[in-house]
């Protein structure tokens, strides 16, 4: 699941993607730099997109320190985490289509306004070695049935002109969270499967409950820290961060 250039991640509001999309770069990171050391290839390099225009709350920018521990190139608005609510996009990404060393992950809104953002760069995207993810969490509102996930489906596919390649399993409560809702979240992604033809790429949550529910569901699992903060979550907050 760590094989594409492009990671394309996007989900509706409360999915949880920007916490799976960082999570996702940092375990690329690792990988690249596992796979450099014990080979002679290329010295392969991560970056990772702001490029969710829409939602001012939960923002790759978040976790910019713990990104940049890891060797990871942040790119985001000049605008992220201020008070100044400007829809901008980073110039630089434009550069990471050309710089074919960079494995890049992009953080992308969740609707029909913030898919529309990666219809700009759509050719770039499809000449290019891509996947594009929808991230789910079947215990928000809009994403709690088949019916709904296809229609945010359908919705994303036509604002970005790009199709999604794979589906992926973040159903989660925080730190609530069981291997139930995780299982109960791959049934209901497995239909959605079939009835679209799209895969699941992997699951996603907190390592406890995650590891418990692999025993029963047969996908791959990513074990995600949490590192975005809620709006009401304070610097010094205990108990915020799990190890990947």
């Amino acid at each position: 699941m760590f094989d594409r250039r492009i990671n394309i991640f996007t989900g509706h509001f409360g999915s949880g993607k920007t916490e799976v999309a960082v999570n996702f770069a940092i375990k690329l990171s690792e990988l690249s730099r596992k796979k450099f050391e014990h080979s002679a290839g290329i010295d392969e390099k991560t970056a990772i997109v702001d490029m969710d225009i829409i939602n001012p709350f939960f923002r790759t920018v978040d976790a910019k320190s713990e990104l940049e521990k890891h060797g990871i190139w942040v790119i985001s608005s000049i605008y992220a985490n201020t008070n100044v609510d400007i829809p901008a996009l980073p110039s630089e990404i434009y550069t990471l289509f050309e710089k074919k060393e960079y494995k890049v992950v992009f953080d992308v809104g969740g609707d029909d306004l913030g898919a529309k953002a990666v219809s700009r760069f759509r050719q770039e995207i499809l000449s290019d070695d891509y996947e594009l993810f929808f991230v789910v969490n079947v215990k928000r509102p809009m994403t709690d049935t088949p019916e709904k996930i296809k229609e945010m489906i359908y919705i994303i596919e036509e604002s970005s002109g790009i199709k999604i390649t794979k589906l992926v399993n973040n159903t989660n409560y925080l730190f609530d969270t069981t291997a139930e809702d995780i299982i109960e979240g791959h049934k209901m992604l497995e239909e959605v499967s079939k009835e679209t033809g799209v895969p699941i790429a992997f699951a996603s949550g907190l390592r406890k409950p995650l590891e418990e529910a692999g025993q029963v569901i047969k996908v791959p699992l990513l074990p995600i820290g949490k590192l975005i903060k809620l709006p009401w979550e304070q610097d010094g907050d205990e108990g915020l961060e799990i190890e990947i």
